[in-house]
């Protein structure tokens, strides 16, 4: 949603991330100008010499750079300071600092216990390569001296007083200095050492590097109190139906009637595994069989149970996540639409007094705002967008505040990306011809192309590409690419081609004898049946033909481009529980002997755990799943997730180790399955329904030629409150190094 500024500030006075409010009487830095304004007046005296005028310019873009990203504009504003903030927010730095984050975090699949063999199951899995000691360390140590000098970077940049109000940077400057003291150690032991911190820390860089995250982080933890509440009801819920479930399927004297004692509720720990994986529905219904097997009245008890526990409460759950998340969202928006007001009245702010010498009311050049836009760094439809709306007022050479707020609404607007216009031909034939290419392209696949057998698929690829042909020449080469489906076809009619003549030249032709069995291991029927998969995937054109169809894969386009900050926090869960996973149960499992070599007393050794009931880790041949390396953890941590068979997991990390380590499957199940891909539904559901609201009354043709460029901003357009003048006043006169005299 927005770039990660050095402060992200609340508009009311709290202070939020990195705080906002300077301290009293706190001096600006070396080399910043003093300006006065007065609000009655509107007028703006500056005391300034000769190389002033090249400072506002630079203040003005830096500011309304803030204002685009949503960033805070509280950071020093002096001509080197604002170089090196702009250096700093410069795409080859972020993208640098980006990388690093990545390899540190991509350190975890090569440190020991290395993830560097082909199968993670232990029965056939290879020695992997270790790396050797100082290899995976002096990467590391790099990471940690460019976070360093990104630190020191941010710190400089916003002050003394607004850092030590920063908890976010307080956290990155314990967290660099834990992980430091800790590589020392592990060097210090020639990397022998069995617990490494500092691996736990590592997902903080990524957090701290994006301010989305933090708002989403912040968003759970206020929505924490309602799904207590909500969990607590769960809670009660399940104990009082394990009591009843216990008191109704106690051990009686006749062992046949045992079946759901002895599996399910032989104990109080059992009882309740066995109730809560059932409102999850990963055992259903095996679950009831024992009981539902003597008397169909059973059933009444794990109904009810599921539909109040896994109808109603879980769902409530999800309306409450939902709730709170759009709440707390429209709250954050609100924040980012107040930056973006505040940076550009800053950059008015400097521009009138960059002009100003006796100046009785406040206005700006219209030379100087073309050259700010000039510099400024922002894509190029809204720089087109802006400068034309400037170059309105050319002719009288001066913009008033109204004026020059008005000209920052472009950056509001949707952007619509229309398709180029056709290109013109000269011919009346030629003309005609592409009137009737273009009226053909826009019907669907099934009634222009059709195949009848596998044999003639080189004749159908040349219609596709001869296809591919005519509608470039009818739309011209930007035209056709503007369209996503006439990029699908094109790059699938150049692979089907390049196949094609793959298999004549191995094969000529596909009439004469063929031995696919003689020509190594891509046969030719396998090489066919990739072509006629390709040639069905091309029915997928029909997506845009079908409004409903054209709006929800718009829908999934936007959710890629809008769930980077929720993909992070994935990311970060799944990291940390994956080292808590390695650190606890690493080693854990380990398959037996082949059953033909085992002896009595290797036997007696493995029977205190080693099942193999129906449904066990073991029976299941579940043995690649496990905690050995930290890839091995991801898929574990995924598959349990998804919560099928998760019972499966639990069960058998709890019988090798201890009864505790169903603490950590549960946390894990709360943590993805309950809180983020409820948080994921909730964004999927704001989006959709922007979407629709959008395009309810637009036709098939316009779903497919207009696509929308969503952002969480525009998705709450509506429900956002403009700032008053006298909130920017505030905000601008609370600035800690761009001085104003009321």
């Amino acid at each position: 949603m927005e770039t990660d500024g050095l402060l992200t500030g609340s508009v009311n006075g709290a202070p939020e991330d990195y705080g906002t409010r300077p301290g009293p009487g706190h001096d600006g830095a070396p080399g910043s100008r003093r300006m006065s304004y007065s609000v009655a007046r509107e007028s703006c005296s500056v005391e300034r010499d000769t190389d002033d005028e090249e400072l506002y310019v630079q203040q003005a873009v830096v500011f309304i750079e803030d204002a685009i990203q949503y960033r805070s504009i509280n950071h020093r504003v002096d001509a080197s300071s604002l170089h090196l903030y702009r250096w700093y927010y410069s795409r080859i730095c972020q993208w640098g600092f980006g990388l690093t984050i990545a390899v540190v975090l991509l350190l975890a699949f090569v440190e020991r216990p290395s993830s560097l063999s082909i199968s993670s199951d232990p029965r056939y899995r290879s020695e992997p390569w270790e790396p050797p000691c100082g290899l995976t360390e002096s990467i590391e140590i790099v990471c940690l001296i460019i976070f360093s000098v990104d630190l020191a970077v941010k710190s400089y940049l916003i002050g003394w007083e607004e850092f030590r109000k920063s908890k976010w940077l307080i956290g990155y400057t314990v967290v660099i200095s834990v992980s430091i003291i800790d590589w020392v150690l592990s060097v210090s032991m020639v990397c022998d050492e069995k617990l490494r911190v500092r691996r736990l820390l590592r997902p903080f860089f990524l957090l701290q590097n994006s301010s989305l995250m933090k708002k989403t982080l912040k968003c759970i933890k206020r929505t924490l109190p309602e799904i207590a509440s909500v969990i607590l009801l769960l809670a009660l819920h399940l104990c009082l139906f394990t009591m009843i479930g216990m008191l109704l399927f106690a051990k009686t004297e006749d062992p046949k009637k045992n079946g759901e004692w002895q599996l399910h509720f032989r104990n109080l720990t059992t009882s309740l595994t066995s109730l809560l994986v059932l409102l999850t529905t990963a055992n259903n219904p095996d679950v009831m069989i024992p009981a539902y097997s003597l008397n169909r009245g059973y059933a009444i008890f794990f109904v009810t149970f599921s539909v109040i526990g896994t109808y109603c409460l879980m769902n409530l759950l999800t309306a409450i996540i939902f709730n709170q998340f759009r709440g707390y969202l429209l709250m954050s928006v609100q924040t980012s639409i107040i930056r973006r007001r505040l940076g550009i009245r800053a950059a008015f702010q400097v521009l009138s007094c960059q002009g100003a010498q006796r100046a009785t009311e406040e206005r700006v050049r219209v030379a100087a705002v073309l050259e700010v836009m000039s510099r400024v760094q922002m894509k190029s439809y809204y720089r087109a967008a802006i400068t034309t709306e400037v170059q309105q007022y050319a002719d009288v050479g001066y913009m008033d505040r109204g004026q020059f707020q008005k000209i920052f609404e472009e950056l509001d607007k949707d952007r619509i990306k229309e398709h180029p216009p056709l290109p013109q031909y000269n011919s009346p034939v030629l003309q005609r011809l592409q009137t009737v290419l273009v009226l053909n392209s826009e019907k669907s696949t099934a009634e222009r192309d059709n195949y009848i057998l596998e044999i003639i698929n080189l004749c159908f690829i040349l219609f596709y590409l001869f296809e591919m042909c005519v509608k470039i020449f009818a739309f011209g080469w930007r035209g056709y690419l503007s369209y996503r489906n006439n990029i699908f076809d094109g790059f699938l009619t150049t692979l089907l081609l390049i196949l094609q003549i793959t298999i004549y030249a191995t094969y000529r032709l596909p009439y004469s004898q063929w031995d696919p069995s003689s020509h190594g291991v891509m046969s030719l029927w396998e090489m066919v049946r990739l072509v006629n998969m390709l040639i069905v995937f091309r029915f997928l054109r029909i997506i845009p033909d079908i409004k409903l169809m054209a709006l929800v894969a718009s829908t999934l386009l936007d959710l890629v481009k809008n769930l980077r900050a929720f993909a992070g926090i994935l990311v970060v869960v799944y990291y940390v529980f994956a080292v808590f996973g390695i650190w606890l149960f690493e080693g854990a499992i380990k398959p037996p002997p082949e059953m033909s070599v085992l002896s009595n007393g290797s036997m007696e050794n493995i029977t205190s755990n080693f099942t193999m009931e129906c449904g066990t880790y073991e029976q299941l041949q579940y043995w690649p799943n496990n905690f050995d390396d930290f890839a091995a953890s991801i898929i574990l941590l995924y598959d349990v997730m998804i919560v099928n068979n998760w019972q499966a997991f639990m069960d058998a990390y709890s019988r090798y180790t201890t009864e505790w380590a169903k603490i950590y499957f549960v946390c894990w199940w709360l943590t993805s399955s309950v809180m983020w891909v409820n948080l994921f539904v909730a964004l999927i559901l704001e989006n959709f329904i922007y979407k629709w609201d959008r395009s309810h009354s637009c036709t098939v043709t316009e779903v497919e030629k207009i696509r929308y460029e969503t952002s969480v901003q525009l998705m709450f357009k509506e429900q956002i409150q403009e700032p008053s003048e006298e909130e920017l006043l505030c905000q601008l006169h609370q600035h800690p190094h761009l001085h104003l005299h009321w």
